[in-house]
């Protein structure tokens, strides 16, 4: 038979021949296997003894991570008890400063009423002085003359008894 078409292949052998094909994979297989052997070997020989086995070391280890966690889960809730109470006294005394602050302000606007209150009874005092004032000046002038007379008949009085002990006391 002919084919029908040329293999073009440069060196594409025709068929294998079973004397090439030799002993070298066999010995790549067995180098292989040797080499799984030794490693599965020297493991169990690790474990067995020199390290320990890593199921107990993972449970220990789990069991430290439970119980730190838990000491943490401990720790963060007195913190935040603590916090807590913290927040509560900071509330109660805030509550304390603004009932001092609304006193403080209650004290001030009566106070300032009180200002307000003296401030006007002050002005009506003003007033009431002012207008005396206006009374006495506005009254007739014939008053200081009388004290004016009465003063001087006072010491016309005053004069004539020295001169009467002077006149004694001369003639004694």
């Amino acid at each position: 038979m002919h084919p029908l078409t040329r293999d073009t292949r440069p060196h594409a052998p025709k068929s294998v021949d079973p004397k090439l094909i030799g002993t070298q994979p066999i010995a790549l297989a067995a180098a292989a296997l040797l080499v799984l052997v030794v490693g599965i070997a020297a493991i169990a020989l690790w474990r067995a003894y020199g390290g320990s086995a890593p199921e107990p070391d993972r449970m220990a280890a789990a069991r430290q991570l439970q119980a730190r966690t838990a000491q943490a889960s401990e720790q963060l809730v007195e913190k935040t008890k603590g916090l807590e109470a913290t927040q509560q006294e900071s509330i109660d005394q805030l509550q304390m400063v603004q009932d001092q602050l609304q006193t403080m302000r209650r004290l001030l606007a009566a106070q300032q009423a009180d200002s307000k209150r003296l401030s006007d009874q002050v002005a009506t005092l003003t007033e009431a002085v002012n207008s005396l004032r206006q009374s006495f000046a506005s009254a007739p002038s014939a008053e200081p003359t009388e004290s004016v007379v009465r003063n001087g008949a006072v010491r016309t009085r005053a004069h004539a008894s020295r001169s009467a002990h002077r006149h004694r006391r001369n003639r004694a």
